[in-house]
């Protein structure tokens, strides 16, 4: 079986596993999601989610936040850990915003990677949620789940995007890697997967060589 076969294979059966594909993160505006995404970098989505509304309701736009109190933000965000940094990105994100982009979230990754704390996962995130373009958001779940397939043994984010861009369909490929965070949450964990409980187990590597040990 060569990788493009069991790409289509592990799309097919997440989506009987998990039919809603979405983001775990509330947002109602490209904003929102580009913020919460930098705030959930070593921090859960609940407890992101938790956080923003009332992050939102005090900074509603980029112009706001470019020109918030750094401690303010803090102090609103200082729950999600890394607060400090997150703090001074968010500022610094949106001063570029109003400074270069005006005000609007960009939607290509090489402009959003220009963005301060913006990296390549969040970029495509956004690309994809936001502008519906192709985009592979390589996560922990990502990393993790794709390697015990098969499709890598590495821990490179951005060279495994580029492994899951030549793989996937581009139509699939945002979907897919929400159903993976799902799958990595529920099944596929890190320190004791669930295999016998996997939609995947008859096309695994890991499940493969681990089934009888």
């Amino acid at each position: 079986m060569d990788s493009k076969e069991r790409a289509l294979l592990a799309i097919e059966a997440l989506k009987k596993e998990y039919p809603d594909a979405i983001c775990s993160l509330v947002y109602t505006e490209p904003l929102q999601l580009l913020i919460a995404t930098r705030l959930a970098a070593q921090c859960t989505d609940a407890r992101v989610n938790m956080v923003t509304p009332a992050l939102f309701e005090r900074f509603k736009t980029a112009e706001d936040f470019a020109e918030a109190d750094i401690s303010e933000v803090e102090k609103y965000i200082h729950s999600c850990g890394l607060y400090k940094t997150k703090a001074r990105d968010i500022v610094a994100m949106c001063q570029m915003l109003v400074s270069d982009f005006g005000g609007v979230v960009p939607d290509t990754i090489e402009k959003l990677i220009k963005l301060p704390g913006v990296g390549r996962k969040t970029a495509n995130l956004v690309v994809g949620d936001i502008f519906g373009k192709p985009a592979v958001v390589v996560d922990t779940h990502c990393i993790r789940i794709t390697s015990r397939l098969g499709f890598h043994s590495i821990k490179d984010a951005n060279k495994i995007e580029k492994i899951l861009r030549d793989v996937l369909p581009p139509e699939e490929s945002n979907d897919f890697c929400h159903r993976l965070v799902l799958h990595g949450r529920a099944v596929c964990d890190a320190r004791k997967p669930k295999c016998d409980k996997c939609c995947m187990n008859g096309f695994c590597e890991y499940y493969s060589q681990n089934k009888a040990i």
